[in-house]
């Protein structure tokens, strides 16, 4: 399915929000995916996802989630196969990370989803959220945010997503309608074994339905080939789990 994708900018409370949009070149309207990004930012690798999402018959949008700190790209992550780049670029990166509090995130998605809402090619009815790395706690966020638009939610070697802090994301799991994936890294020191359980039994008693799963031999961002941490057969087991999910809960016209 070709694909038409463009740059474009979103209104938010705390200024534009730069972002890449994909979409069928023809046909549609077309269900939404919100794809929420790692902390390298908005970039290639992130564009091609999109694009490949978009070529199942999505109309996919990736907002730079660090706008508040200028346009995209705000750091040069043209070397991030270098396990020594990668550390200092992500150590930059930390404080944007942490002034991206769960007040500004449940902001920026009533902008982003209702910009989605706004787009001729997007069909009515359920949206799907995706994140990876810093983007899999957002995404949940989201569903939480607006159960009633967000129907399936993927997180993807997410990290801290049932902490003991007061605004972990786990501590949501009674505000979500949507179906969750989520899938963990083996050896991950932000998603151990513990934060594992504590958030499946979350989901549990919230009566939520989900899957979460460990990928074995995968490494924290496994899924961006512009790293180290890049691993292919766990990038296309973690497609297959995500089409299969969008393909099930969100109204198709792919045809």
């Amino acid at each position: 399915m070709q694909v038409r994708s463009a740059a474009v900018d979103i209104p938010t409370p705390d200024g534009t929000a730069d972002a890449f949009f994909a979409a069928p070149a023809e046909g549609g309207p077309y269900p939404a995916v919100l794809l929420f990004m790692d902390a390298f930012g908005l970039r290639p690798r992130l564009e091609d996802m999109a694009s490949r999402l978009a070529g199942h018959g999505y109309a996919v949008l990736v907002p730079n989630l660090f706008h508040r700190h200028g346009r995209a790209p705000l750091l040069d992550t043209g070397a991030l196969l270098d396990p020594a780049v990668r550390e200092r670029v992500f150590g930059t990166l930390r404080p944007m990370m942490a002034e991206l509090t769960p007040d500004r995130a449940a902001s920026d998605a009533d902008a982003y989803l209702d910009a989605l809402r706004r787009r001729p090619e997007v069909a009515p009815g359920p949206v799907g959220a995706v994140g990876y790395c810093m983007g899999g706690a957002l995404a949940i966020r989201a569903a939480a945010h607006r159960p009633d638009d967000v129907a399936a939610v993927g997180s993807f070697h997410g990290a801290r997503l049932a902490t003991d802090a007061p605004e972990s994301p786990h501590l949501l799991a009674d505000r979500i309608r949507a179906e969750l994936y989520v899938a963990s890294a083996d050896g991950d020191t932000g998603m151990p074994p513990e934060q594992q359980r504590r958030l499946d039994q979350a989901l549990t008693a919230a009566g939520v339905t989900h899957t979460c799963v460990q990928y074995d031999g995968a490494r924290h961002g496994w899924t961006m080939a512009d790293t180290a941490a890049y691993d292919e057969a766990a990038t296309e087991r973690h497609w297959e789990a995500l089409l299969e999910l969008f393909g099930r809960t969100l109204q198709h016209h792919s045809g």
